[in-house]
């Protein structure tokens, strides 16, 4: 394969590599017609294939057949802690990317959680490094099936949207190996990822697109990577820095194509001799490679795919019923009987889309079920279901002729969220939240559906503290005021702070962006259809100061950010410095109960195997989450208490009892093993 890929680069123009190594349009590269080498197509994918663009323009071309399965969000899929359903969802992804003619999805986005505040959380997976990298393994695998490169991003440390262009990130060693690699050396090593997207900010004072440090010394040597690098839209500054740092290929939000740094200025250069052109060739060869690879050249047949198939909407569904998060259930509220009465659902959130938001993750989608239309759905026409808005959201921004890719790179690529709310708001909100308290205490039921949107939950944005906007908290207060059985539902891609209403609220449920099934998913745990089996994979603060970043560390900093905190992420920092959180790493409750016994611990083959005996002790089928824990027994400085290094599902019937084995990475002499339902539930202990 790279001989024939290096025969075939010997036989191109100057001319025609340059055009291989940059966008020709928006999306995709210029092939070399007369080899019948075609250009390399490319689509946004964090949640599903986004809609066609035109080629110089960022306006959608409007055509009636590009309608996609909008998939839960990487926060949702996470919190499924479900490795099939991560292939069987990067399997829907890939297939309707082939489907739509598309060569590279740029997914998933595997960047760790650092700060609750970061307004692009929603896509990436986790807080913690072991579980992204279990799910985004194979995700990828699910991708490539098809025929299609999966783009892992963002290559590297890029955890905040305020002026990621230009953020400085200043990180030790130690952190940045132990906490913000890891996931990216699976997603290439274990997952084989065909592309790697790098990031807008900078490292060790290199812009991470063009850092030698970066793609060179660790992706190149140390980790032996033969794939395609991708920059991030507008993340190239530097035509020399550029060519010489592994780079293969430079995009960008701009349509004067032959500017772009790796286009005319890049040709002028080898020709002139400042630049070998040895080194472009060993970029084209790499990326004749990746289309050997994708079959979009040779001789066998490549994957047709396809798009909105009744499977692929089944997926979604699945996948989103496994990642509602069941927070709180005092008394057993929940689930609620269908037949009991009237029904109230109230807030912005159960009759509010969110496909069509959130940045590069938007989503045309074919449809998109709310709550409202989940519990309706669900429930028939004989219950009486009754909605009443509650609170109403900031005044969104008129759309322009001016896209917000056209204006990205302006403003260092990224700002901190502020929002101003005028008078006339505030009265109105008064006004719908004295209407809601009052038929709270009318009804049977109530169900408010809040939280976050993508005003909150976008590229570009960072979010300034955790609150929940709108005034939900006062609405909240009151409901559980008026009626104590209210169930709380919460939506968003990072926790918010609920300190002012948690202790009142007997249920509480966390949902996501759980894509265009997400509604009929979460009526179908809020009514018993289905059992919760969600768990957090992310601290939930109480608020954003109890998180490492903002006590010990920086965010988002200045023109650099000091990542102080090192390798105390999370809930390495809440657990070892005993911080309470609103609800710890792992939690998710279950409408069963589950029983831990018959612990056992070996070593084998250079691995730890733990094994233990789990038991559903309830009256219903459920799915429980086994986590294991491992704490150093002669801690260091500079280490965390305790660290997640294994995790398996079970499924069990009322009564059912199994033997779970996990293997770990570790030696049995080093370690205290904790087995365990989340981070501080912490069952078995050897």
């Amino acid at each position: 394969m790279w001989t024939k890929a290096e025969k075939l680069t010997a036989k191109l123009t100057l001319d025609e590599k340059i055009k291989m190594v940059h966008g020709a349009e928006l999306f995709q590269t210029k092939g070399g017609e007369r080899l019948g080498i075609p250009p390399l197509k490319m689509s946004d994918g964090p949640m599903g294939v986004r809609q066609e663009f035109h080629p110089a323009g960022w306006k959608p071309v409007g055509h009636s057949d590009d309608y996609v399965t909008y998939l839960p969000c990487n926060s949702a899929l996470a919190a499924t802690w479900n490795r099939d359903l991560a292939f069987e969802t990067g399997s829907v992804l890939g297939e309707e990317a082939r489907g739509r003619g598309k060569d590279v999805i740029l997914a998933p986005g595997i960047n760790i959680k650092r700060s609750p505040l970061c307004g692009r959380n929603f896509e990436y997976f986790s807080e913690d490094p072991y579980l992204t990298k279990e799910l985004a393994v194979p995700f990828i695998q699910g991708v490539q099936t098809w025929d299609v490169a999966a783009c892992v991003k963002h290559f590297a440390v890029n955890n905040q949207e305020t002026e990621r262009l230009w953020v400085d990130v200043e990180v030790d060693e130690n952190a940045l190996r132990q906490i913000y690699l890891p996931a990216f050396y699976d997603a290439v090593r274990k997952g084989h990822s065909y592309t790697i997207m790098g990031a807008y900010n900078l490292l060790k004072g290199e812009h991470c697109c063009q850092s030698e440090y970066l793609l060179k010394k660790i992706l190149r040597e140390e980790w032996e990577y033969d794939g395609v690098v991708i920059s991030d839209w507008g993340a190239v500054h530097d035509t020399d820095l550029a060519a010489n740092s592994q780079l293969d290929i430079e995009m960008s939000v701009t349509d004067n194509f032959d500017e772009y740094f790796m286009a005319d200025p890049l040709k002028e250069k080898i020709q002139n001799g400042e630049i070998k052109e040895e080194v472009l060739d060993e970029k084209v060869t790499r990326i004749l490679v990746l289309m050997m690879r994708l079959h979009m050249i040779g001789e066998e047949e490549r994957k047709a795919g396809s798009y909105n198939t009744p499977e692929h909407r089944q997926k979604a569904l699945e996948t989103a019923r496994e990642s509602v998060v069941l927070l709180k259930n005092e008394n057993h509220i929940l689930p609620l009987d269908p037949a009991a009465g009237k029904i109230l659902v109230i807030g912005e959130n159960a009759e509010c889309t969110h496909a069509n938001g959130g940045g590069s993750a938007e989503i045309k989608a074919l449809y998109e079920i709310t709550p409202l239309m989940g519990i309706k759905t669900l429930l028939g026409g004989n219950a009486e279901v009754r909605f009443v808005q509650g609170y109403e959201r900031s005044e969104k921004n008129d759309m322009t002729d001016t896209n917000w890719q056209e204006t990205s790179l302006e403003n260092g690529g990224g700002s901190t969220a502020q929002f101003r709310e005028s008078e006339e708001m505030s009265d109105r909100r008064a006004a719908l939240r004295k209407e809601a308290v009052q038929l709270a205490k009318e009804y049977d039921h109530v169900i408010f559906v809040g939280g976050l949107n993508h005003e909150h939950d976008s590229e570009g944005n960072d979010r300034a503290d955790m609150k929940l906007p709108y005034e939900q908290d006062v609405l909240i207060k009151e409901l559980l005021l008026a009626n104590p059985e209210t169930v709380i539902v919460m939506m968003g891609g990072s926790p918010v702070e609920m300190g002012t209403w948690i202790n009142d609220a007997s249920a509480v449920v966390w949902n996501w962006y759980a894509g265009m099934e997400g509604g009929r998913a979460l009526a179908e745990v809020l009514f018993g259809r289905i059992n919760p089996a969600g768990k957090l994979q992310e601290t939930f603060y109480k608020k954003h100061t109890d998180c490492s970043e903002h006590a010990i560390g920086e965010f988002p900093g200045g023109k650099s950010v000091h990542y102080k905190e090192g390798v105390f992420v999370g809930y390495r920092y809440n657990d070892t410095f005993e911080i309470e959180p609103q609800f710890c790493f792992g939690h998710g409750l279950s409408y069963t109960t589950f029983a831990y016994s018959d612990a056992k611990v070996q070593q084998k083959d250079g691995k730890i195997e733990i094994s233990c005996k789990v038991k559903n002790t309830g009256t219903v089928f459920g799915k429980e989450t086994v986590q294991v824990y491992l704490a150093p027994k002669d801690r260091r400085k500079n280490q965390p208490l305790q660290e997640l290094k294994g995790f398996e599902k079970v499924t069990l019937e009322a009564g059912e009892q199994t033997e779970v084995v996990i293997l770990a990475t570790g030696s049995v002499n080093e370690y205290e093993i904790r087995i365990g339902s989340s981070s501080r539930d912490i069952r078995l202990t050897m």
